[in-house]
C-alpha cells in the first residue's frame, strides 16, 4: 500500500482462535493490487484470516484500508491477484454468485450508515425484512442483537435521536443479526471521542471472545489496536479485562 509516508500495517489479535485446526482460512489475499487512475492504492498485498482470528489494519487516511474491506466482500474487484472468500475465488465471480457469500459476512460501515427514516428495529432487521422473515422472529432476533450491544431500550427509536456512539453500536447489532461467519469493521471509532471509542472497541472484543467470529478491523487509531490486542472479555465479570502478563 503506497501513497502515504506511514503505510498500513496488519496486526493479528492473539485471542479467539478456537476453530478446528484443519479449517481453512476465511479469506485469502494473494498478490492483490488495485489502482484508480493513478498509482496503486493496494500493491501486491497478500495475507489471510484464519477461523477465529482478528486482523487489525492500521494506517492513516488514503492508504486503501476501506478499499481492502470492499475487496474482501466482493464489492470491488482487484486489477491483479486473487481473493478467496470461504474457499471460493471471488475476483471475477458473477454478482449473482457473490450474493450468497456476502450474506455470510457482516459489515460495519464508516459512520454506521444507518437509515434515519427507519426505526432502530428496522435498521437492525433490514436484511431480515428483505428476506420476509416473520415479524415475531425479527423482533426476537433484533432484541437479542440490541441486548448484546446493551441498547435494547432503543428498539423503537430513530437514529437521529441517538448519540454517535449509540449509532455505531446499532450498526454493530445490524452486522450481527444474521450470525455472520466473518465480520468487517470499517473504522468503527472514526469521529468518536476517546471514551466512546473505548466502549466500541470493548464491544468488538466482546463479540470476538463470545462468538469467536473471524474479522478484519481497519483503523487509524493505534490505541484501538492495543486495546483489542491487550484485553479480553471475561464472561463472569461481564467486562473487559487485561490479558495476564506472560
Amino acid at each position: 500500500m503506497i501513497d502515504s509516508p506511514a503505510p498500513a500495517q496488519l496486526v493479528s489479535s492473539p485471542y479467539g482462535q478456537q476453530a478446528a485446526i484443519d479449517a481453512g482460512p476465511v479469506v485469502v489475499f494473494r498478490n492483490v493490487s488495485i489502482a484508480f487512475d493513478g498509482p496503486p492504492v493496494l500493491d501486491d498485498v497478500s495475507f489471510s484470516v484464519a477461523p477465529g482470528e482478528t486482523r487489525i489494519l492500521l494506517g492513516p487516511a488514503g492508504v486503501g484500508k476501506s478499499v481492502l474491506l470492499k475487496l474482501a466482500n466482493g464489492l470491488m474487484r482487484p486489477d491483479a491477484g486473487s481473493i478467496l472468500l470461504f474457499g471460493e475465488e471471488i475476483s471475477h465471480m458473477p454478482e449473482e454468485q457473490l450474493f450468497p457469500l456476502r450474506t455470510r459476512t457482516g459489515m460495519v460501515f464508516q459512520e454506521g450508515a444507518l437509515f434515519d427514516s427507519l426505526t432502530v428495529r428496522d435498521n437492525v432487521a433490514y436484511q431480515l425484512i428483505q428476506e420476509r422473515v416473520p415479524d415475531n422472529e425479527i423482533d426476537r432476533r433484533v432484541r437479542d442483537a440490541l441486548r448484546f450491544v446493551e441498547l435494547e431500550e432503543t428498539f423503537s427509536l430513530y437514529p437521529p435521536s441517538l448519540s454517535g456512539g449509540m449509532r455505531r453500536r446499532v450498526a454493530i447489532a445490524r452486522a450481527l443479526i444474521r450470525q455472520p461467519e466473518f465480520l468487517l469493521y470499517d473504522s468503527p471509532t472514526g469521529g468518536l471521542d476517546p471514551l466512546t471509542s473505548t466502549t466500541i472497541i470493548e464491544l468488538i472484543a466482546k463479540e470476538r471472545d463470545v462468538y469467536h467470529t473471524p474479522s478484519i478491523m481497519v483503523t487509524h487509531r493505534i490505541q484501538d489496536a492495543f486495546l483489542l490486542c491487550d484485553n479480553r472479555f471475561d464472561p463472569q465479570q461481564g467486562s473487559i479485562v487485561p490479558f495476564p502478563k506472560g
